[in-house]
Parts: C-alpha cells; sequence; structure tokens
C-alpha cells in the first residue's frame, strides 16, 4: 500500500515515528544520509502493518537547523513560531538566546522569549532587565511561572499556539519539560509511547519530538542544548538576521563592507552611538568568523 502521507512525530538517529491520520507507523529511509526533521510531511510506502519507508518529503515552508564546521543537525520542519523557554534561576546565556533569535531569524520563523520561574520575586527585575535587550527589539516576552500558577501559565500560552507550529528550546533548567507537560497533559504517555516505538531505550528522552496541541496546532520540544550553531549562515544571511541591524544596512561606505572594522561603516556608528548592543554585534562577527570554516 503506497500512497500514504503523514507528519513526522518523532526522530531518533536514523528511526523515525510517523502520524498517518492519528495511527502511529515506524519509519525508515532508503538513503543512508538521511535529510528528514520533525514536522516534516512524508510521503511512505507501507512495509508491514505498522512500518513504512520514507519516499519523499513534501516541500517545506521553513527549517531551523544548527550547525558546527563538521556537519549540520536538523532541529525541526514547518515550523511557524519559536519559543526560547527562559527563566530567574539558574542564569541563563544571551548567546544562546542571540544564536536562537539569529537563527529563527534566518529561517523565517516568529520568534518569542518566555520568562519562567517570576515567582522567585527577587531575581524577577534582573531578569526583565537583562531581556530588555530583546523585547527592545520587538521580540515578545511572556511571563509564567509552571510551578507556581500552572493555571496562569497555560492561559498566557495556550492562545500563542493555536493554529501554530511552534517549537520550545531552551538550556536546561529552565522549566521548559514543566511547560510542555502543562500544555500537553499527557506528553509523559507520549514519551513512553514514542520511546517504545523507536526502540530507543527506556530512559532516552534526548529525541526530538511533537505533540498536537488542544485547539489546533502542535508543540516541538527540543532536547535542551547549551550550544546552538550557525555555521551554514552565510555573510548576507546573517547581517539581515540581525534586526538591529536592518535600519543601517546600505549606509556604509563601502557596499562590500562586513561591519567589521571597515571605516565610514554604519552598523559600528551605530554601535558607537548605543543604538545597537555591543554583545550583539561581538556576537555577529563571531558568526562570521564561524561561517567561514565551514568544512561541509
Amino acid at each position: 500500500m503506497s500512497g500514504l502521507t503523514g507528519i513526522i512525530i518523532a526522530a531518533h538517529g536514523r528511526h523515525y515515528l510517523a502520524d498517518v491520520d492519528g495511527r502511529k507507523l515506524q519509519c525508515v529511509t532508503r538513503a543512508r544520509k538521511t535529510n528528514i526533521a520533525v514536522g516534516d510531511v512524508v510521503n511512505l510506502t507501507m512495509t508491514s502493518e505498522d512500518q513504512a519507508v520514507i519516499g519523499s518529503t513534501v516541500e517545506r515552508n521553513t527549517l531551523l537547523y544548527r550547525s558546527d564546521q563538521y556537519k549540520s543537525k536538523l532541529l525541526a520542519a514547518n515550523l511557524t513560531r519559536l519559543f526560547i523557554v527562559v527563566a530567574t534561576e539558574p542564569g541563563f546565556a544571551d548567546d544562546l538566546i542571540s544564536r536562537s533569535l539569529v537563527a529563527a531569524e534566518a529561517a523565517g520563523i516568529e520568534a518569542h522569549l518566555i520568562l519562567n520561574k517570576t515567582d522567585v520575586s527577587e531575581l524577577l527585575p534582573k531578569a526583565r532587565e537583562r531581556l530588555l535587550t530583546y523585547t527592545s527589539l520587538g521580540y515578545p516576552l511572556h511571563e509564567v511561572s509552571a510551578r507556581a500558577d500552572p493555571q496562569h501559565a497555560v492561559a498566557t500560552l495556550t492562545p500563542l499556539l493555536e493554529g501554530q507550529s511552534s517549537i520550545f528550546i531552551g538550556q536546561s533548567g529552565m522549566g521548559k519539560s514543566s511547560l510542555i507537560n502543562l500544555l500537553v497533559p499527557d506528553a509523559d504517555i507520549a514519551v513512553r509511547e514514542i520511546s517504545a516505538a523507536l526502540d530507543t531505550g527506556k530512559h532516552t528522552t534526548t529525541f526530538t519530538r511533537l505533540y498536537d496541541v488542544v485547539g489546533g496546532g502542535s508543540i516541538i520540544d527540543s532536547p535542551g542544548f547549551q550550544e546552538f550553531g550557525l555555521y551554514h549562515l552565510s555573510e548576507g544571511m546573517l547581517e539581515r538576521a540581525f534586526v538591529e541591524f536592518k535600519p543601517y544596512l546600505g549606509g556604509c561606505k563601502f557596499y562590500n563592507c562586513r561591519h567589521l572594522i571597515e571605516p565610514q561603516c554604519a552598523i559600528l556608528t551605530a554601535v558607537a552611538e548605543g543604538k545597537i548592543a555591543r554583545f550583539r554585534h561581538t556576537l555577529y562577527g563571531q558568526l562570521l568568523h564561524e561561517s567561514a570554516q565551514t568544512l561541509y
């Protein structure tokens, strides 16, 4: 039986789980090198009652991935929104937030920030102050406390998820799993079912997975990671992915300005005048350097 279309809801190594109208199928690809991401819509050919081979992928609207100098790792396909979960404690890394925002901009995905653990009131002003860099750029910030006020967290976030294909990312310790468990009440059961279907072993949660959300829409949960390599972004993509650069692009003396040390550079002038945060410009320079190191 062929002609089936499904959505990839979990991936572990070269093993995938597809949802075909509510039915879960274990899937493999014919090729050794796989290029399939959670969220991909795929054409399938059944090989047994609960197994199928992935034929082709339906053209993606968006693709989010990270990369180092040797290889790239697909995170998710067909996303419309990206939520970066941070918390009042433990401390969060600006580098990871900025890299995630750059990745979202480059992929054409709307980015949001979630500040969790707002009940830790003594640390709240500092966290808000640090996040001003991003809210002043137009990124929405949603304040919640999964532990102290779960109903408010659900009421705040549910409308943002309806009809969207969302991904939650964040460092470990930020409460991302707690939020997902609130928004997807049977998430832990789904994880066990997916683990069994993918044969990943009892305690493995290091796979990306997709959950349906009540009211329509989906959440993709990506394992906590501490680094977000963007070696795949070109110079042109990078300068456009820093939203605060936009008003100044085209204003430099040299048309091929890299905004690093060139004279009469509109971006460097904006940094000197405090209109662009210095740490964001430093990251831009770092990402430019990384993009020149790619070996694939």
